[in-house]
């Protein structure tokens, strides 16, 4: 109990910190362009048209809503994190507990460190995981919808019991797992990738022998994360959407954005259009090819 509790603190702490930056991502990501492209340099100092980055939008939701206005949607995530870690914990617990079928070797007890072991603890990792997720998305989907109010100046979702109501009465329960799909997918995606990948390079690329073979592991580890983050960011930008979609509040309406029967015809929409990605990156933020910037939706076209 004493170590849930100081995950739940430091969890806490890191999510009052990376809100601002959790905040400006989704607002990119649903499309919301409030300040046009300007002239700036790339990495390699060649001019090229840019999109304002992560402090020049946050300098404009400050003018707009003053430095409070950084935090909107942020008790809903801390429910979301509190109550997420509690669900992972227990049951990440009771996994171990139990046990999980051995996917490989049959009976024989894993060898720690062997693929049957990494397929063994992957797999009660991925249970608790999607544990959580299920149970504390809804309040994901407030916090999302929290954040995109800010496009249309709507106060529709002001707090977490209120917008529980309010989501309950236009949408249905359905409504409070909006966007559940691709998200599951993400994250079960992202965890093999990482751990297979990642017991690859231990066991073939790095030597026992070498020094700080640790924290090299670690660091490849670490790696490995950023770059199943990178290959399944698509089901995070379709999820998120999919959260806000046609959900009363301008951000997630015609004309400023579609309306998506499935998160199936979300995807193949944002394919088709190129915008897997958008969000992505905060800074160096590359001008669209081929589309316009509508000054009066604040969006490109």
């Amino acid at each position: 109990m004493a170590d849930a509790c100081g995950q739940i603190l430091l969890g806490s702490g890191l999510t009052v910190l990376s809100h601002p930056l959790m905040y400006i991502k989704v607002l990119i990501q649903v499309g919301h362009e409030p300040l046009p492209p300007s002239l700036g340099r790339n990495l390699f100092g060649r001019q090229v048209h840019q999109l304002p980055g992560l402090f020049a939008y946050a300098k404009h939701i400050i003018q707009i809503d003053g430095k409070a206005g950084l935090f909107n949607g942020l008790v809903p995530r801390l429910c979301a994190g509190s109550i997420g870690t509690i669900v992972h914990s227990k049951v990440l617990q009771k996994c171990q507990e139990q046990g999980t079928p051995q996917v490989l070797g049959g009976q024989q007890k894993a060898v720690e460190g062997s693929l049957q072991h990494v397929v063994n603890e992957t797999t009660k990792e991925m249970i608790a995981r999607s544990c959580a997720t299920v149970v504390t998305h809804p309040f994901h989907v407030i916090t999302l919808r929290c954040m995109v109010q800010f496009i249309g100046r709507e106060t529709k979702y002001s707090g977490v019991f209120d917008s529980i109501v309010t989501v309950y009465r236009e949408d249905g329960i359905l409504g409070f797992f909006a966007g559940l799909i691709p998200r599951l997918l993400g994250d079960v995606l992202s965890l093999w990738i990482c751990n297979l990948l990642a017991h690859l390079i231990n066991t073939y690329a790095i030597d026992d022998s070498m020094s700080h073979t640790g924290e090299i592991k670690n660091c490849s580890q670490a790696v490995t994360g950023f770059f199943a983050s990178m290959l399944t960011y698509p089901f995070v930008l379709v999820s998120n959407l999919m959260a806000v979609n046609n959900c009363g509040l301008a951000g997630g309406l015609p004309p400023y954005a579609s309306v998506y029967p499935t998160w199936v015809d979300c995807w193949r929409h944002l394919s088709r259009e190129g915008n897997m990605s958008r969000g992505n990156s905060l800074f160096f933020r590359k001008l669209p090819a081929g589309k316009m910037y509508a000054i009066d939706q604040k969006r490109f076209f």
